[in-house]
């Protein structure tokens, strides 16, 4: 785990962060290279992901705001602070800018603040979220410059996994994301005051804080290999041989829902959980029932359709 991945003239560069800004310009490059390989203008590639880069960040931090259980906190944050606990122990909560109730043990923001929902670079991010304005207006996009829109859509869902995995690299490197306490040889422990700690000592798991988290499942990199593995199999596989025009973005929207619907079972960090599933659970299986609809929209007649 490393928080902070390196300074720069004294300023601290977040590990997530910095992992979602290397992905985004390794996959834009990947994808301005594939969507020449497939007539479009590289340039037109660029362009887009510049824009697209805007929208996911709003739709990933709306979507975290709005449905991962968070959004009374953010209220409370700007109306009363009094109301949001913070899972610090007295140490942390010094250090962190809040204030030390030493009637409750409890830790509570020092000030307002009515802004903290926009602060992207704090973390609370969702793939879904992003996904939602982000894959729209790439089709706008392509519909406004005259370019196939499934042809483009499919470039770009080609490489999204590799985005994905990017951005689970830089959950482990913050200790975000983490899983539920095994036993198992996969189980992983995190420093002391990682997220992972802090909840197992607020639960009474750990003898105090500041210690080192029981062993986890590193769901992050679980995920991180599911996403590359479902890249390379889109790119290597799926490219060369695709059904139909939308197909690829099939595949790796159907394929990632498949995949994040399942890791959610053994996640245990905070987010929305409703009617006993997850909200990535839930909007995962929107996402199948949307490639289920798409599928009988877009398949060709038997004649039609190219060979698998």
């Amino acid at each position: 785990m490393r928080p902070t991945l390196f300074e720069l003239f004294g300023e601290g560069f977040p590990s997530y962060f910095t992992m979602l800004f290397v992905g985004f310009f390794v996959c834009t490059w990947i994808t301005a290279k594939l969507g020449e390989k497939r007539g479009i203008d590289p340039s037109r590639i660029v362009d887009l992901g510049f824009f697209s880069l805007i929208m996911a960040v709003v739709g990933s931090r709306l979507g975290h705001v709005l449905f991962d259980g968070f959004f009374l906190d953010y209220v409370n944050l700007c109306l009363d602070p009094e109301k949001v606990v913070w899972p610090f122990d007295a140490r942390r909560c010094a250090e962190n800018g809040g204030r030390w109730d030493v009637l409750t043990s409890t830790c509570h923001p020092a000030e307002r603040d009515c802004l903290a929902w926009a602060a992207v670079w704090r973390g609370g991010l969702t793939y879904y979220g992003g996904l939602a304005l982000a894959v729209p207006f790439a089709a706008r996009f392509f519909r406004k410059h005259g370019i196939p829109v499934w042809r483009g859509v499919d470039t770009i869902a080609i490489v999204l996994p590799l985005g994905v995995a990017f951005g689970r690299l830089g959950c482990f490197l913050a200790g975000c994301c983490f899983g539920e306490i095994t036993d198992s040889p996969l189980g992983m422990s995190f420093p002391p005051y990682s997220p992972a700690s802090d909840k197992h000592a607020a639960l009474g798991h750990l003898p105090s804080a500041g210690l080192p988290s029981l062993p986890v499942y590193p769901t992050q990199l679980f995920e991180l290999s599911g996403c590359v593995a479902i890249f390379l199999y889109l790119w290597l596989v799926r490219m060369k041989r695709p059904r139909f025009d939308g197909w690829i973005t099939i595949e790796s929207l159907g394929l990632y829902a498949v995949l994040r619907f399942g890791l959610e079972f053994i996640r245990d960090d905070e987010r929305g959980i409703y009617f006993g599933m997850s909200t990535s659970q839930w909007l995962s299986i929107a996402v199948l029932v949307f490639c289920v609809w798409l599928y009988a929209k877009r398949k060709p007649s038997r004649a039609e359709e190219q060979p698998a």
